[in-house]
């Protein structure tokens, strides 16, 4: 089973120095290769594969003698980013790839291997550099694999690193109707349960807004190219990365405890591109991160044997009574609240729709019936 772990380094002042320079140099290699990549298509029509471009990172190295100083696997490293780039862009439709700017917030090269951790002495040793002082909260077992340094907008380094650790993944535990719960997604409640659970949307983005536009305004008083541009920017970055850090912070904690607790947990496949074109909507959607949050819970799930289950994303569960299955089409994103004309029960919308999502899940597995 992979894991990654993240660590915190503290490298004195030549250390820092030593990681700034590998990380202008993987940059450097970076922005040539994607160059070479483009220029060797445009003269032939054909693409230049990474083992081509990594037998030409010795001649690079002869006219730049200062890329000597730096790991000549985190070089190559460079060349693998920029094919995978590119397979993104071809296969997902992602965007063209973009040369690497300097002025990036977040910044990092690899380390593909023959670097090594001691967590006696609470060190990390890179290639080129000394042995490097880090927090190791968490002690892992297995074998590390590649490992990526990274500098933050505070000029914090971290490290992560992928471990293999041997073990295969647990074997999904059994689940029935009184052990799966449902997730309805929203704006103003972060989620809702099929329990009647509400959690509130913390809205970090939302509550930071009014800082963020007074730095925004700062950025574009300050004249391009300036000191006092470049501090105004690294004050925004670093109030955009606290905002990150807080949303991931409360997304692994709920997302923790919904698994711990459940042995199944349902959702509703959410078509966020698509609603993200409401532009009355979309920075409030942007803020919940819901796709991030999904992402965690499911590899989550996959370490502690739970299970997560989808439905469709076009399924009444918001206007299908839980308790008859009355379909009341009159039902608007307006109304909160709403009595069933058949049976007369009075729904939460949210919480209807999260029991409803549970059913669905629970009747495609054959769990429950109709």
């Amino acid at each position: 089973m992979m894991q990654t772990f993240k660590f915190r380094l503290y490298p004195t002042t030549t250390q820092a120095i030593q990681l700034n320079q590998h990380i202008g140099s993987c940059r450097f290699v970076y922005n040539w290769a994607l160059d070479q990549k483009i220029k060797t298509y445009e003269q032939t029509g054909e693409s230049i594969s990474r083992f081509d471009l990594n037998k030409l990172i010795p001649t690079l190295k002869a006219s730049n003698e200062w890329l000597g100083e730096v790991n000549s696997q985190s070089l190559q490293g460079m060349t693998k980013q920029v094919e995978s780039a590119f397979t993104r862009f071809f296969r997902e439709k992602t965007g063209f790839p973009k040369f690497k700017s300097k002025k990036n917030p977040i910044q990092s090269f690899p380390v593909p291997q023959h670097y090594t951790v001691n967590f006696e002495n609470n060190t990390i040793k890179l290639p080129k550099i000394e042995p490097i002082k880090a927090v190791l909260h968490r002690k892992f077992e297995g074998e590390p694999k590649t490992a990526t340094v990274s500098r933050t907008c505070k000029g914090h380094y971290y490290i992560s690193i992928l471990v293999e650790d041997g073990k295969e993944l647990p074997v999904k535990e059994a689940f029935t109707e009184s052990t799966t719960v449902g997730i309805d997604v929203g704006i103003k409640d972060f989620a809702v349960l099929s329990t009647g659970e509400k959690v509130e949307n913390p809205k970090y983005l939302k509550n930071s807004l009014k800082r963020l536009k007074v730095l925004q305004k700062r950025v574009s008083r300050k004249q391009k190219g300036s000191k006092n541009r470049a501090k105004a920017k690294r004050r925004l970055a670093v109030l955009h990365d606290k905002i990150t850090n807080q949303r991931n912070d409360f997304q692994n904690k709920l997302s923790f405890r919904l698994v711990s607790e459940n042995q199944a947990v349902a959702l509703e496949t959410l078509n966020v591109k698509g609603m993200v074109k409401n532009h009355h909507l979309a920075q409030a959607i942007s803020d919940s991160a819901w796709s991030s949050f999904v992402t965690k819970l499911e590899y989550k799930a996959q370490w502690f044997g739970k299970t997560v289950l989808r439905i469709g994303q076009f399924g009444p569960s918001s206007k299908l009574c839980s308790v008859c299955g009355y379909h009341n089409k009159e039902l608007q994103l307006k109304d909160r609240e709403w009595i069933c004309p058949d049976c007369k029960t009075k729904h939460h919308r949210d919480i209807n729709a999260a029991i409803n999502i549970k059913k669905f899940a629970l009747i495609d597995q054959n769990l429950i019936g109709l």
